[in-house]
């Protein structure tokens, strides 16, 4: 009698471990394989820009991506908002400070100063996303009234006429996504590549 349920046990023990190996490989091919194969397959196909990164390529070289800003510091380009993650696409992130934090205050304030003798501007007329870093860190894209404020420097830097950047600014403005959702906006890298083929 013993030996037949030692027999029974085994028998079911078996099966129980044939099926657990049978549903992992099922699972893992479905899952780990044909799936992500499909959709990489279709993400290439159909959204092949963004399925690579979105990205830019000037010369034949990549420059970047339009998903990711980059810290312009140069006074002939424009320039991105501040990055809490040094622009750091492995180290995205906010700096989760409140807005009450005495740190963040000070950190604001040095940026209101520095733009507003940089864009010779009163402190009161520099647009936030200046000054604030977004909650990913590298938000590539400012505000159109944030590009504005910076045309007469970079148009100076270049000696170009106030009017021909901001014609690029307004060339280079995508409006709020389905009429009303964001602002106008423009990204920084694409407006400083379209600078740059104006002239230095």
């Amino acid at each position: 009698m013993n030996i037949e349920n030692n027999q029974l046990i085994d028998s079911s023990m078996a099966e129980l471990v044939r099926g657990s190996l049978g549903l992992t490989v099922i699972a893992l091919g479905l899952c780990g394989f044909i799936y992500s194969s499909v959709a990489t397959g279709l993400g290439q196909t159909i959204f092949p820009d963004q399925a690579n990164g979105s990205m830019m390529i000037e010369n034949n070289q990549i420059v970047g991506s339009r998903l990711v800003a980059q810290p312009f510091t140069q006074v002939q380009y424009f320039h991105p908002r501040p990055s809490a993650a040094n622009y750091d696409p492995m180290a995205m992130a906010g700096s989760n400070m409140a807005r009450t934090n005495p740190e963040l205050n000070k950190t604001i304030n040095e940026r209101l100063n520095k733009i507003s003798v940089q864009e010779q501007i009163d402190p009161s007329k520099i647009p936030a996303d200046l000054v604030t870093a977004s909650g990913s860190g590298i938000d590539p894209e400012i505000s159109v009234q944030s590009a504005m404020i910076q045309v007469k420097r970079i148009a100076q830097a270049r000696h170009l006429a106030d009017q021909d950047v901001i014609k690029l600014v307004q060339e280079h403005t995508v409006q709020p996504t389905f009429g009303i959702l964001g602002q106008a906006r423009v990204n920084v890298l694409e407006l400083n590549l379209a600078l740059d083929r104006v002239g230095k």
